[in-house]
């Protein structure tokens, strides 16, 4: 708590300055990001760090395995703050962001019973259990570490699943006014990769000027483009 409290000071006498000028514009006028964020809650992985994002650019949900829970009637946090991003905010972009060396994918290679004490993790973690069927059905003779990798990356790919559930991000792909990402953040190399929708492969973002890979440009614009 003490290195907490070191970092306020510092925030507050050498960084504010520099910020100074937008934070009070935030703060008189609110925010308008166009981009939100799912990723997960290991302190290795911070959203604004890897985007470069200032204060006001960014949305973000974390939650233990980059989690986004199928739809349904009962309330949720996730699903409150993906309905607010998209009604509320008018996001265009929604990324989904796992990591490599995620601990809540290492739990579906734990042994049994090793998250009794957690039930509420275990309960949790159970939205990714798909995914993990997936690996344990297709990669039958990779090491574990490399079934680790395919995961992560599988479990991107449930969470967009499970995302398009949501009645508010069925409704904006509909109309052409959402797009969806799903990034993969290797933490040792500081590099990410991304999904292809159009090839369905996760592949590495070397430039900004390559132009960022889509998972799904929604209904309408889809058409727009294959028309193009």
């Amino acid at each position: 708590m003490d290195q907490l409290m070191q970092g306020v000071s510092r925030f507050r006498d050498a960084v504010y300055p520099e910020h100074k000028a937008r934070l009070e514009t935030l703060g008189r006028e609110g925010q308008s990001p166009t981009t939100l964020m799912i990723s997960c809650s290991d302190s290795r992985v911070v959203p604004e760090l890897i985007t470069q994002s200032q204060p006001g650019e960014l949305f973000v949900i974390r939650n233990a395995g980059n989690i986004v829970p199928p739809w349904q009637r009962v309330n949720g946090g996730v699903t409150s703050t993906i309905e607010y991003a998209v009604v509320g905010l008018g996001v265009t972009d929604i990324v989904v962001c796992g990591h490599a060396d995620c601990g809540a994918m290492k739990a579906h290679f734990a042994p049994e019973g090793a998250l009794d004490a957690m039930p509420s993790v275990k309960e949790w973690i159970g939205h990714s259990t798909a995914a993990h069927s997936v690996i344990e059905a297709c990669c039958g003779g990779a090491t574990e570490g490399e079934k680790l990798d395919r995961l992560v990356e599988e479990n991107v790919v449930l969470q967009l699943t499970h995302l398009r559930s949501h009645p508010c991000v069925a409704t904006a792909l509909a109309k052409g006014e959402l797009r969806l990402h799903g990034w993969v953040f290797d933490i040792a190399e500081g590099a990410i990769r991304a999904l292809d929708g159009d090839t369905g492969q996760f592949r590495r973002m070397e430039s900004d000027k390559d132009g960022v890979p889509v998972a799904d440009f929604g209904t309408r614009a889809q058409r727009n483009r294959e028309a193009a």
